[in-house]
């Protein structure tokens, strides 16, 4: 089993910073995809950046592509998100999720077995 906890939510004003962490724990060597899902009240969960360890490769969805960034630490289990230059509409709820298989890609969220409890990120003037 893995768990996964987030922090680092909160409220900013269009243009502002955010960095998201997830920390990990349990069986963490066995999570090679590890990434964000966010949920807007009344829309669908979706993809935002994961991280894949068998290509050394991170994808992004294209509405935060050039503002977000994942970034996994391997020594310290934790998973980023530096999130810049945010707009109203990234105001969400967002979910660390991980992964025993080697999912190459955002992915939808029924291919992610294991979810933090989410943190909220707020986007208003």
């Amino acid at each position: 089993q893995v768990q996964l906890v987030e922090s680092g939510g909160g409220s900013v004003q269009p243009g502002g910073s955010l960095r998201l962490s997830c920390a990990a724990s349990g069986a963490t060597s066995n999570t090679p995809t590890m990434g964000w899902f966010r949920q807007a009240p009344g829309k669908e969960r979706e993809g935002v950046a994961t991280v894949c360890s068998r290509l050394s490769r991170t994808f992004y969805s294209d509405s935060v592509k050039g503002r977000f960034t994942v970034s996994r630490d391997m020594v310290k289990n934790i998973l980023y998100l530096q999130m810049n230059s945010l707009k109203p509409e990234d105001t969400a709820m967002y979910y660390c999720t991980a992964d025993s298989l080697n999912l190459c890609g955002l992915g939808s969220p029924p291919e992610y077995r294991y979810w933090g409890q989410g943190t909220q990120v707020t986007v208003s003037s």
